[in-house]
């Protein structure tokens, strides 16, 4: 047993953990008890599981927890407010881009670090960002105009 100290969303959290290869899914589920991420296909596949390391979106199903010790971790939970809400927030909702919400962290923070890369993407650019991202309820081009309003905010 080990313990190790994550970064979580702006917040220093320490856990115990058996196995420092353990998913960092699992341990911000199961130990910090975030209800986001979620558990999609367990191989990277899907998105459910996305939260951004030092900005980028990666999948944490398949991110060992070991390596993101020192680093920022943000979850969908951590990109803004009920009172201030990212503007990829604020666009999602406009649009009504989710149905069931099962995969919105995917799609959210993979918009969120899209647009911090390309302010004004093209439809190119929005389509390459969300390859490998699964919505079972069919939104991906709701998901795209919520993306282009967002550009049109900032």
């Amino acid at each position: 047993m080990a313990q190790i100290t994550l970064l979580v969303d702006g917040a220093s959290r320490t856990v115990d953990i058996d196995d420092a290869d353990a998913p960092l899914l699992y341990v911000l589920r199961d130990e910090l008890t975030l209800n986001n991420p979620r558990f999609g296909c367990g191989l990277g596949q899907c998105g459910a599981c996305t939260v951004q390391i030092d900005g980028r979106a990666v999948r944490s199903c398949v991110t060992a927890v070991s390596s993101v010790v020192g680093r920022k971790i943000t979850t969908l939970a951590g990109i803004g407010t009920p009172d201030k809400p990212h503007p990829v927030q604020t666009a999602w909702i406009a649009e009504q881009v989710n149905q069931c919400g099962y995969c919105i962290s995917g799609w959210v923070l993979t918009a969120v670090e899209l647009l911090e890369r390309h302010p004004k993407p093209t439809d190119a650019q929005i389509n390459d960002a969300f390859k490998g991202l699964i919505c079972r309820c069919g939104t991906h081009s709701a998901a795209v105009k919520a993306v282009r309003r967002a550009a049109q905010q900032a």
